[in-house]
């Protein structure tokens, strides 16, 4: 039968979520239908995740309880310490990511997906030890010993404390957080089809989660990023920033951090980590990579506005953990440890009218050969 092919599955819907909706014309991107501008002044990471996990802001018991769930579930087994011990220090955080995340559903089965009682401990367990896995791969690839989690901090002091051992300033904390908030979810993107295509064949949700991560680490989507500040710390100065700019377009080289496949405005999670950019910079000094970012994006932006080509999340995002002294390659795990909750709420939707992915194909090669035999080829 006649198909209609879309590279890249591109407009093509996959599933029917009510989980987030984004309105590419307007820039607006909603979490169960609360923008996440509301959700970022108003809301903690693990309420959004809440949130989106549930489908509803929980009451103040409900709040209570999964805070301590999480807070109770982010130590990891020695074994997992150990597996991250024995990786090459040079590898890149991601990859150790994903074989330990893999590797965490070897201690805490999962493969019954029916069982909703198995299934809430699972997402529990995932959002709390991302964090742990993340900043104890950090310190170990540089022979610095692993920080176990405190259980009286909260979650995003929590990791930063594992990170660098010191207890991090409030307003490092709050900037923290609100990124994690940005990044927990955006309706259908790769990562999350990769994940949901795992997830479908009803495997567990570790081995979802790994493979929502192996899609993540790719430079078009989640490696973005560490593109951007590399490319900004390539750029220099202000100064160089038109003749860069300049070169890099006429070379028809990719801007990164510029573009989306679904906004034709600015990013509105760029606007907000803009917005954090400068809370930061106001208790912390500046960071000379943003004064490089905002005449890059000056510059594109007089150059590009009319092809729909502005900046998206991860031009700012990376700014920010530069200032607060986290290495780039980090930057990749870090939005993992958000986006691991809407990839567990697109499962959890998902498990409620589940139908395998199989997608079919149009076939370009040819028909009828017939085989040589090695000595006639």
């Amino acid at each position: 039968m006649p198909h209609d092919f879309m590279p890249g599955l591109a407009g093509v819907p996959a599933a029917k979520s009510a989980i987030s909706d984004v309105d590419g014309t307007r820039g607006i991107l909603e979490y169960r239908g609360i923008r996440v501008e509301e959700l970022c002044q108003h809301s903690s990471f693990l309420e959004t995740s809440y949130l989106l996990l549930f489908g509803r802001l929980p009451n103040a018991t409900e709040l209570t309880q999964w805070v301590n769930d999480v807070t109770h579930h982010r130590r990891i087994k020695f074994r997992i310490v150990d597996l991250l011990k024995v990786m090459p220090e040079h590898g890149h955080p991601m990859d150790a990511l994903q074989a330990a995340v893999a590797a965490l559903g070897m201690f805490y089965p999962g493969r019954n997906v029916k069982d909703v009682e198995n299934n809430y401990w699972s997402a529990v367990r995932l959002i709390a030890k991302l964090p742990t896995i993340v900043a104890a791969w950090a310190r170990l690839r540089r022979g610095d010993e692993y920080i176990p989690p405190r259980d009286d901090l909260p979650f995003a002091d929590n990791f930063l404390y594992m990170l660098t051992e010191n207890t991090p300033h409030p307003l490092w904390s709050e900037v923290f957080d609100d990124c994690l908030i940005l990044h927990a979810e955006h309706t259908m993107n790769a990562s999350t089809f990769a994940g949901m295509v795992t997830a479908s064949t009803l495997a567990d949700p570790y081995t979802m989660v790994a493979s929502s991560i192996g899609a993540l680490k790719g430079p078009l989507h989640g490696g973005a990023n560490e593109e951007v500040v590399m490319m900004l710390r390539e750029i220099g100065t202000p100064a160089q920033a038109k003749p860069a700019v300049e070169a890099r377009l006429q070379g028809k080289n990719k801007l990164m951090g510029f573009g989306h496949r679904v906004y034709k405005v600015k990013d509105p999670r760029a606007t907000v980590l803009q917005e954090l950019c400068m809370r930061l910079f106001n208790v912390c000094g500046t960071s000379p990579l943003y004064e490089v970012a905002v005449a890059v994006e000056q510059l594109a932006g007089e150059r590009l506005k009319d092809k729909g080509i502005y900046p998206n999340v991860d031009f700012y995002s990376g700014i920010i953990y530069d200032k607060m002294g986290i290495e780039v390659d980090l930057f990749t795990p870090l939005f993992a440890m958000a986006r691991v909750s809407g990839w567990l709420a697109h499962w959890l939707e998902q498990l409620r009218e589940n139908k395998l992915y199989r997608p079919d194909q149009i076939y370009s090669g040819e028909h009828n050969r017939q085989y040589v035999p090695i000595d006639r080829r």
